[in-house]
């Protein structure tokens, strides 16, 4: 076998295996003060995921909110001298810790309704998502009924929304209850229910207590009448195998790549990152929107030529025929292209304070196409509470809703629930120039 050709077939399965046991992104979220960032700080110190500066630093922390000498693990990720001041979440914290099993990125939330959008901003890219549920503010009826927070709901519709795979339901502060299982059991069963009318699949109950520790990374005997994993096994043990390297090949192209100019070659490479499927020297692609075809001459990185190219790389593209390629045309499998759309139907997240202006035009990025797009119709609006869909004629922050959006200049396009990466965009005002909606095209 062809040395270069073997070394290729070995990254590929390299990453096909790293996609599969071992980088896990997972986010928290909850209502405010569900405990989400005590959470991760109890994750990472148990696990040994914190250096002693930091230990030391949070110790000494003014705006500390624990008695005596306990340490606030929450200041781990309010990293903000206003979240420390609040004790509130605000901007979406990232850290990094890893097990002897699995290595993991985490995404810290803010629970506040006002931040929806950094919940979104977060939920883009995770695997799995750990929805806190604080038992002191759930209401339990003497008539069986439970009553959950807006805030779980919207979080879990978001989670389903983006087709997060995995949901994790945390029954968080056990420990306010004296760890009642009946409590406990009362709240999963509401929220089964209500997975069940969203759609949810993947879902894994767990009852924990983040400050005490109970069941985050050790197993409590005060939680005994409980037989599942802890919370670091059950994310030790998810699967995040991606198949979007069995996909449609899907390559927006970022930048078109020539030579200096005092060069007798004429060398045109396309550049960009591979969203999806794969490709090889030799296969015939489609350029989208445009419809032309070509061949794969070459596949370059900066470790020189290969053959093929997967999911996730980022390398230059070499066609044999000369076709006119810019920036936000889509390089696509023949046999399987992406839809072209002139007219996009998409549910969005309304994120901007300011509201919908059906009579004002947006820019709509999607990969790395940018064109002008108006919202020519709001098909329906989305009830957090009841699921139902009514009408409405604006958006106004964290309204979720089916629209019908007229772009400038047709866009090739994936449904969402197929590919996430080609299914997915914001809308972009364009005197602000700030994001006001994420939105998820359906095909449908």
């Amino acid at each position: 076998m062809n040395t270069q050709v073997q070394t290729t077939q070995v990254q590929a399965a390299s990453i096909d295996a790293s996609r599969e046991r071992g980088l896990l992104r997972f986010i928290t979220a909850g209502s405010v003060d569900d405990g989400k960032s005590t959470l991760i700080g109890r994750l990472l110190f148990d696990s040994k995921g914190i250096f002693a500066d930091q230990l030391n630093a949070i110790s000494k922390a003014k705006h500390k909110r624990t008695v005596g000498d306990t340490i606030d693990l929450s200041l781990l990720t309010d990293g903000l001298e206003a979240e420390r001041e609040q004790g509130i979440t605000i901007d979406v914290a990232y850290r990094y810790f890893a097990t002897p099993k699995r290595k993991f990125i985490i995404a810290d939330t803010p629970g506040h309704e006002q931040y929806t959008r950094n919940m979104v901003t977060g939920a883009s890219t995770a695997d799995a998502v750990i929805i806190l549920i604080d038992v002191s503010k759930v209401k339990l009826g003497d008539d069986g009924s439970v009553e959950l927070l807006t805030q779980t709901k919207r979080h879990s519709t978001i989670a389903h929304l983006l087709q997060i795979e995995h949901v994790i339901v945390a029954v968080n502060k056990m420990d306010l209850v004296n760890y009642d299982q009946t409590v406990y059991d009362r709240i999963v069963a509401a929220y089964q229910s209500f997975a069940t009318q969203l759609g949810l699949k993947d879902v894994h109950p767990i009852p924990l207590s983040a400050l005490a520790g109970d069941n985050v990374v050790s197993a409590s005997e005060k939680l005994s009448w409980y037989q599942g994993p802890t919370l670091i096994e059950l994310l030790e043990s998810l699967s995040v195998y991606d198949e979007s390297h069995d996909e449609a090949f899907r390559f927006p192209v970022q930048l078109v790549a020539r030579h200096n100019g005092h060069e007798a070659n004429d060398f045109r490479g396309y550049m960009g990152r591979v969203e999806a499927g794969k490709i090889s020297v030799g296969d015939t692609i489609v350029v989208q929107p445009s419809g032309q075809t070509a061949t794969i001459k070459d596949i370059q990185t900066l470790d020189g030529s290969q053959q093929t190219a997967v999911v996730g790389q980022s390398v230059t593209i070499l066609l044999n025929e000369y076709v006119d390629i810019s920036r936000g045309d889509m390089l696509a499998s023949a046999n399987r292209p992406a839809t072209v759309l002139k007219q996009v139907s998409a549910d969005i997240c309304w994120l901007s304070e300011e509201a919908l202006d059906s009579r004002r035009k947006y820019w709509l990025k999607h990969t790395t196409r940018q064109v002008a797009a108006r919202v020519a119709s709001i098909d329906t609006l989305l009830d957090i509470n009841t699921q139902e869909r009514r009408t409405t004629d604006t958006l106004k922050l964290n309204d979720i809703a089916r629209v019908n959006i007229n772009v400038q200049q047709a866009l090739a396009a994936d449904a969402y629930d197929a590919t996430r990466s080609t299914g997915a965009f914001i809308l972009i005002d364009e005197v602000t120039h700030q994001t006001v909606a994420a939105g998820m095209i359906r095909l449908d």
